[in-house]
């Protein structure tokens, strides 16, 4: 008997999937474990296996549409057999944004008929009346950028005689204007790109985030003079290279043991402690933002921590990274330094209470017993949730994070 091939819940939060590559074709022999599709779910793209067996009678999903959680893939059974009824189950396709069509109005008696008029290269609709458009034609004239002085800026007879005796395509007052004002003439075009699973949720997330936590920041300047030695020295020895983010996550999760109202989550009626450290690392992708989460952070060394870190980041860049890689977060923190932003705040990854920050480091002259030397600095900064942090509390968590990153030995004890 034939039966429908569905899109299941691939992750907690998703309601909808794209279709990155459909997989199958009609006739094909699908076994149970046969992977269909590629599916862009709100968190990663994954493959989609089929629990089902049999014959593809019908495909009903196409490469780049969305379709709803238990929206129809496909229809198995067995060959020849009669599928109809259960399409009629299906949820309808989204219709395809047509091609622009002449459209004809009725006006009064009294007035000429508005027309659209398309031009054969250009997507843009231009308003004409008949008796404009015989004209413009019969002069061999491109209505393309001229400007109307009809109603809703239709081109009347008018602005074609205009345009004729001013030798172009545009109305003799636009041209004057443009004259005056030395400015280009062109047509206005923008292009519209349809959101992305990733990109509704992460709007979804971080505006319930910020419109119901009532975040509060708290910047510091961490001078990284001693860390720029410590990292070199280290990297002398280490089998993965540190980085500086590396180190900024081992401050924030020795501190985070210190300060546990930092590691913290508000649940309405109660505020969740945690005794266990899982950051979550902030990485850009082309779709938005992923944040895989490294675990019992505050138990593992420098070196671990930056295999972790690389590993999650080609991970992430090759859309390899899993919903359950995303799960757990106690702590945050979004690193923009590399890109040279000095000072930004974050909003805040739910559920935690508190994300930080990076900033990139700078070259500056500070006064060190009574001399100038160079000197480099960074800023972090703590976006707080007031429900869960007050700033007192913010500000001691900082304060141990720079003394961290300040005498970098006190990390390794």
């Amino acid at each position: 008997m034939a039966e429908r091939l569905s899109l299941p819940r691939m992750s907690d939060t998703m309601e909808e999937g794209v279709i990155a590559n459909i997989l199958i074709k009609e006739g094909d022999v699908i076994k149970a474990g046969s992977v269909i599709a590629e599916v862009e779910t709100d968190k990663a793209t994954m493959d989609l296996e089929s629990f089902q067996e049999g014959i593809v009678l019908f495909v009903a999903a196409k490469k780049g549409e969305s379709i709803p959680v238990n929206g129809l893939i496909a229809i198995l059974g067995k060959k020849g057999e009669d599928y109809q009824a259960l399409l009629s189950d299906a949820a309808p396709a989204k219709a395809e944004t047509a091609a622009p069509v002449t459209e004809e109005k009725t006006a009064p008696k009294s007035e000429p008929a508005k027309v659209e008029v398309v031009a054969s290269n250009s997507d843009n609709r231009v308003k004409i009346s008949p008796l404009a458009k015989k004209i413009a034609e019969e002069n061999n004239l491109s209505v393309n950028g001229l400007a109307g002085s009809g109603d809703e800026g239709r081109i009347t007879k008018k602005d074609i005689e205009e345009a004729l005796k001013n030798g172009g395509n545009t109305s003799s007052t636009s041209v004057s204007i443009a004259m005056v004002q030395n400015l280009p003439i062109g047509i206005e075009s923008y292009e519209e790109v349809p959101v992305s699973q990733m990109r509704k949720v992460i709007a979804k997330r971080l505006a319930e985030s910020l419109y119901t936590a009532p975040h509060f920041y708290l910047t510091i300047e961490v001078n990284m003079d001693e860390a720029k030695k410590a990292r070199e020295q280290m990297n002398a020895f280490s089998p993965v290279k540190i980085s500086f983010n590396d180190m900024v996550i081992k401050a924030c999760a020795l501190s985070l043991k210190k300060h546990p109202a930092v590691n913290s989550s508000w649940l309405g009626d109660k505020i969740r402690i945690n005794h266990h450290v899982n950051i979550g690392m902030a990485v850009a992708v082309p779709d938005g933002l992923v944040v895989p989460v490294i675990r019992s952070a505050d138990m593992l060394s420098l070196s671990q921590l930056a295999a972790s870190s690389k590993t999650f980041a080609e991970k992430a860049k090759n859309k390899q990274i899993m919903p359950e890689d995303m799960k757990g977060n106690t702590f945050s923190i979004s690193n923009l330094g590399m890109m040279g932003i000095e000072e930004f705040t974050a909003i805040i990854n739910p559920p935690d209470a508190c994300i930080m920050a990076v900033g990139a480091m700078k070259d500056i002259v500070a006064v060190k017993n009574g001399n100038f030397v160079a000197s480099s600095v960074m800023k972090l900064t703590l976006s707080c949730d007031h429900r869960v942090v007050d700033g007192a509390v913010g500000a001691g968590f900082l304060k141990d994070v720079k003394a961290f990153l300040e005498n970098p030995v006190n990390m390794l004890v």
